[in-house]
Order: C-alpha cells, then sequence, then structure tokens
C-alpha cells in the first residue's frame, strides 16, 4: 500500500491506524512530499511498520505515486491519500475481488464523507473529457482517493504520469488501463471513510489551475484527436472572450489569467504529451473512439 502525505499531520496516522486493521498482511510505504508540519514525527511514532520515502520536496500525487512504483514488488499496488481510512476489511476485498476478474487491472473503492454521505464509487466521464466522481455502479475509473490496481498492468501501460502533478493522475492511468483492454471495477463492499480536498481545497485557484490544464493534458493524451482538439478550442476560444463578457460565473476557472496560464503549460508541454500519446497508442488494444463513445456523459 502506497499512502501519499503533504503537510498531514493529524491525518496520516489514523490513516495508518486503519492500515494496521486491515485483515490481509500487506506493506505499507508511505511516501512524504516533504512535509515540515511534523508530518515526519507522526510517521515516525507510529508503531506500525512502514516504510518512508521523504521527497526533498513536494511533486504532488502523482509524483508521488511515480516515485512509489519502482519500489513495489507485490502483485498489488494499493492509492491511498492521507486522509482516507479503510475498514478494516477493504484490503481483502479489492484483492478477492482483482482474484475473481482476471480481465480487471484495478478496483474502486466506495468513499463516504464522516458523516456516511457516499461521495465516490469512483470516476466518471463528461462529455467534456473532465473527470468527476461517480456514485452509479459501473464507473469510468477509479478514484486515487483509495483504490487497488495490478501492479504489473500499471507499469505496462505506463505507470503514473508524475506530470500532472496532483488530480486526474487516476482518471489519466483509467484512460490508459480502458484502451489497453482492462476492466476497472467498482467494488461495493470496500468502504473508505475519506475527508476529501485535504491538501489542495477544491475550489481554490489551485484546485481549478490543476483541473483545467490536467483535463486537457489528458484528453491530448488519451482521447479521440477529435475530441481533444475541440476542447483544446473550446477552452482557447472561451478564454479570448472572456474579458469582454460580463456574465461569466464568478469562480478562478473563468478568470482569464488563469486560464491564460493553464493554456500557456498546455502549449509548452504540447511535444512531450504528444509523444506520450503515441507511446500510449501501442498499448492500446481498445480504439479511442471506442472508449470515448462508451463512457463520455455516461452517468
Amino acid at each position: 500500500m502506497v499512502v501519499v502525505t503533504w503537510q498531514g499531520r493529524g491525518l496520516v496516522g489514523r490513516c495508518l491506524d486503519a492500515l494496521a486493521a486491515q485483515t490481509r498482511p500487506h506493506r505499507v510505504l508511505v511516501v512524504d512530499n516533504a512535509s515540515t508540519d511534523g508530518t515526519a514525527a507522526e510517521i515516525a511514532a507510529h508503531p506500525g511498520l512502514a516504510q518512508v520515502l521523504r521527497m526533498t520536496r513536494n511533486i504532488g500525487y502523482a509524483g508521488a505515486l511515480a516515485a512509489a512504483l519502482p519500489q513495489v514488488s507485490t502483485p498489488f499496488m494499493a492509492w491511498l491519500n492521507d486522509d482516507a481510512q479503510p475498514e478494516p476489511g477493504w484490503l481483502a476485498v479489492l484483492e478477492q475481488a482483482l482474484d475473481d476478474d482476471g480481465a480487471a487491472a484495478a478496483a474502486a473503492s466506495v468513499l463516504h464523507a464522516p458523516d456516511g454521505t457516499v461521495t465516490s464509487t469512483g470516476v466518471a466521464l463528461t462529455r467534456l473529457g473532465y473527470g468527476r466522481d461517480a456514485t452509479g455502479a459501473l464507473p469510468f475509473g477509479f478514484c486515487g482517493g483509495a483504490a487497488l490496481l495490478r501492479t504489473d498492468a500499471l507499469r505496462t501501460v505506463g505507470g503514473v504520469a508524475r506530470s500532472l502533478f496532483c488530480y486526474y493522475e487516476d482518471t489519466d492511468t483509467s484512460w490508459r488501463l480502458r484502451l489497453a483492454g482492462h476492466r476497472v471495477l467498482a467494488v461495493p463492499g470496500a468502504r473508505v471513510r475519506h475527508l476529501g480536498g485535504a491538501s489542495a481545497r477544491h475550489g481554490t485557484p489551485a484546485f481549478h489551475h490543476w483541473n483545467e490544464r490536467n483535463r486537457l493534458l489528458v484528453l491530448l493524451r488519451c482521447a479521440p484527436a477529435r475530441v481533444a482538439a475541440r476542447e483544446l478550442v473550446r477552452f482557447t476560444g472561451l478564454t479570448l472572450v472572456l474579458p469582454w463578457r460580463r456574465d461569466h460565473p464568478d469562480t478562478p476557472n473563468f478568470a482569464p489569467p488563469l486560464r491564460l496560464r493553464v493554456l500557456a503549460e498546455v502549449l509548452a508541454r504540447l511535444p512531450a504529451t504528444l509523444i506520450a500519446r503515441h507511446r500510449i497508442s501501442r498499448h492500446c488494444a481498445i480504439p479511442r473512439a471506442a472508449v470515448w463513445s462508451t463512457w463520455a456523459g455516461h452517468p
């Protein structure tokens, strides 16, 4: 199991408590993204036997998972946010689901808020290519806050896209697994208490920056070319007309400076992104258009 933490004092200890209560044998690797708030001391004081990989700087959730992957020697790799607290049978249920379905490469958990409300059973793909939390029984992908993946399948499709930093690493990985012909399972019995947005609050400018940028990058990497081009043109066009419009929502994702920064970063990364798209194509067993038509806009 890989737990990623950044400034997670007060959270990571409770996550490790929940992992210590699991009914299946496991190893725990904590990736600490250069926390400075006492997180390291909290991990060191925990009675569990967690291995720690401490980064010299914050490389994001995606970067931390990519750094952890070479350290994983087990058939399965669990992804966990530091604000996730799985129930004791969580790992056993997920492992059993993947054991029972050889075509599945990832298993999604049911995430619920502290009040018990279900917040995610996986990731849905919208008609604009956004990844959003799903609450249905058949999601497009898994939510990276708490999931289990086949390690060899993850490596085969290219590992984790560290350049995304945070957000959409789960959507991107789900895309690549689907394109390679794998299934992603929703596992109702794999329940996890999840605070959500503990590191980067939803609705902040930082969240919207990563959300908008990474949506476009993932589409350019994984989606049909017409869809990726359409959304890039749509985003660019709206960005250019926004300064003359007074009726747009007063949220950070409609702020022209943020959108211009997103465009600049997407264009700067375009050559590397297209190279990544070519590499992803080598593992495609299912056409991009078929994955899109099956999943885009479905609950």
